[in-house]
């Protein structure tokens, strides 16, 4: 058996198993890893549990060591190298005139590589940018271009319900999010109700979906035709979340009803539209002009006199 923890090592941001190695941790400690970029200090979020060592995959980090007064002081020294590196970078974006958006400045626990997160339309040539911050801070640099999102989540902010962004506070990975979830919901599709401050579509409309889409299913969709009780007409609107329909029928107006009243066998489609009466449709038969008869007779035989009064050399 093995503890395994898990370790964040921004926050809300994504969760990594490490090999606890016997050490007494519990949830908010800081511990001193190993990983692919070096050694980095992450948070505990779950405690250590026991897995078989079949159950567990391959590349398994270990952690080295709970963090002591000194890592975190290196922590401290390396936030300030961060709003140093980050205030130089900006005016080199100003002079030289770049395309780009400056979103933060990372430095590695040991300090061995400074990463710079950039929004930008389309490719940027940093070369010399990278050159200017190299020079400045003799360190390595990597500049690291990321998406609209991912710069709300490092920024922060509050959103349109009045608290903390999800994003930030406690959604580590983003879920696909569409349209379709915000007319599932009957919600307004403007733009600016339904997105958010990276200007794409709010991470919550996918929260409730599943749930609008299961009610839903008890309920006729509307411009069907139903008839219940004393009700027939036409469903004219939905509420799911009070599980009623409202119905426009030609006697009482709107009428509200219960979806849990409304049987399968109560809904049809559509009403088709009204066959003409048969005597309506035989009075324009009556009305239109005889092809056959003694009319029809006496039709042919004026084409036939009319072309035997032509001299036969124009008939043939």
């Amino acid at each position: 058996m093995i503890k395994i923890v898990k370790i964040q090592f921004n926050p809300a941001g994504k969760l990594y198993d490490f090999n606890a190695n016997n050490i007494e941790l519990k949830a908010g400690d800081k511990v001193i890893v190993e990983t692919e970029r070096g050694k980095s200090i992450g948070s505990v979020v779950v405690a250590p549990r026991e897995f078989p060592e079949e159950h567990l995959h391959e590349g398994l980090k270990n952690i080295l060591r709970k963090a002591d007064a000194a890592d975190l002081a290196t922590i401290a020294t390396n936030a300030a190298k961060e709003k140093e590196a980050h205030r130089f970078c900006l005016e080199k974006i100003k002079e030289r005139g770049m395309e780009m958006k400056l979103v933060r400045v990372e430095y590695l626990f040991d300090g061995s590589k400074a990463i710079f997160y950039f929004t930008a339309d389309g490719r940027v040539d940093f070369r010399e940018l990278v050159k200017d911050l190299a020079h400045a801070f003799h360190t390595r640099i990597e500049m690291r271009q990321i998406g609209v999102r991912d710069e709300s989540k490092m920024v922060g902010g509050i959103g349109i319900c009045g608290r903390e962004l999800c994003c930030s506070s406690y959604l580590r990975e983003f879920e696909p999010v569409s349209v379709k979830m915000a007319k599932e919901q009957n919600l307004a599709l403007n733009p600016t109700k339904i997105s958010g401050q990276c200007g794409r579509l709010l991470c919550c409309l996918s929260y409730e979906f599943d749930t609008y889409c299961s009610l839903r299913k008890c309920l006729p969709k509307c411009g069907k035709q139903i008839k219940c009780g004393s009700v027939e007409g036409e469903v004219v609107k939905l509420n799911v979340l009070q599980g009623t329909v409202t119905v426009k029928s030609e006697s009482d107006g709107l009428v509200t009803i219960k979806g849990d009243d409304i049987k399968p066998e109560h809904i049809s489609d559509r009403q088709k539209k009204p066959q003409k009466p048969e005597a309506e449709e035989q009075v324009k038969a009556d009305a239109r002009p005889a092809s056959t008869g003694s009319q029809g007779n006496k039709s042919r035989k004026d084409r036939r006199t009319r072309n035997t009064d032509k001299p036969k050399k124009e008939r043939q």
